[in-house]
């Protein structure tokens, strides 16, 4: 499915998540509905030939679709307390960490969407604190 510039990112996904059909975009739409519940001010795009992309600030994480997982990557994972373990991916880099989501397992809502805030709150922090670096023009 290639984007033509009348598509919106969340239309794109919708479709995404239609052509699935199957478990992978059921699980694509309940992660999609957690990280809209977590963070109302979320935007939804559409990168990279075909990754929803969700961000606010900076990219907060993407959701990919393989044959035997939902891939959740987090851009800053590396960088985020992760109280219930959900990271199970990427755990050797030095950014991102993914959740891994197969067929049947049941997502920790609560902790997800803690772990969607935390992303913010990094993104957040990071931009105000980029802006306070930029000199003052005279």
């Amino acid at each position: 499915m290639d984007g033509k510039a009348e598509d919106n990112p969340s239309r794109l996904i919708d479709a995404r998540i239609d052509e699935l059909g199957d478990w992978r975009g059921e699980t694509l739409a309940q992660i999609r509905a957690l990280i809209k519940e977590a963070d109302q001010e979320v935007v939804e795009e559409w990168k990279w030939r075909g990754v929803p992309v969700w961000s606010h600030a900076g990219i907060i994480c993407t959701g990919e679709t393989y044959k035997q997982v939902v891939k959740l990557t987090f851009a800053k994972g590396a960088s985020l307390e992760d109280p219930a373990s959900l990271f199970n991916s990427s755990l050797e880099g030095n950014t991102r960490r993914a959740i891994d989501i197969r067929e049947g397992e049941k997502i920790d809502e609560e902790a997800l969407k803690a772990l969607i805030r935390a992303a913010v709150a990094l993104n957040t922090s990071a931009k105000a604190a980029r802006a306070r670096k930029k000199p003052k023009s005279v």
